[in-house]
């Protein structure tokens, strides 16, 4: 059974950083592609980041780019998100999910699998 079980978040300053985690379990890293999404209060949700399963080519959303980085531990069978230079629009609680397909997508009904979720808050 596929299972993620996010970890990391918390209350951060502006400015600082984060290092997200996602432990998958029931699958190896190499076989599916990860996504990394985030709800905020009253607003809708967006894909953030992707790791392709094959190559490794990631892919970010415009406002994260240049602060955010995707990677992946096999040995561990974990995908990081490291965040810098937050800003308060960063703060949502933050999911990552799974797909078999090869290919990236940051539509969140093309990953039927999801983890609990971490909250992340960026505030001073």
């Amino acid at each position: 059974q596929l299972q993620l079980v996010e970890s990391g978040g918390g209350l951060v300053q502006p400015g600082g950083s984060l290092r997200l985690s996602c432990a998958v379990s029931g699958f190896r890293l190499n076989d599916v592609t990860i996504g990394w999404f985030r709800q905020a209060p009253g607003k809708e949700g967006e894909g953030v980041s992707c790791i392709r399963r094959a190559d490794l080519l990631a892919y970010y959303v415009d406002s994260v780019k240049g602060r955010f980085t995707i990677s992946r531990d096999l040995a561990k069978n974990t995908v990081y998100l490291q965040m810098n230079s937050l800003k308060p629009e960063d703060t949502a609680v933050y999911y990552c999910a799974a797909r078999r397909n090869y290919d990236c997508s940051f539509s969140a009904s093309a990953y039927p699998s999801w983890g609990q979720g971490t909250q992340v808050s960026v505030s001073s």
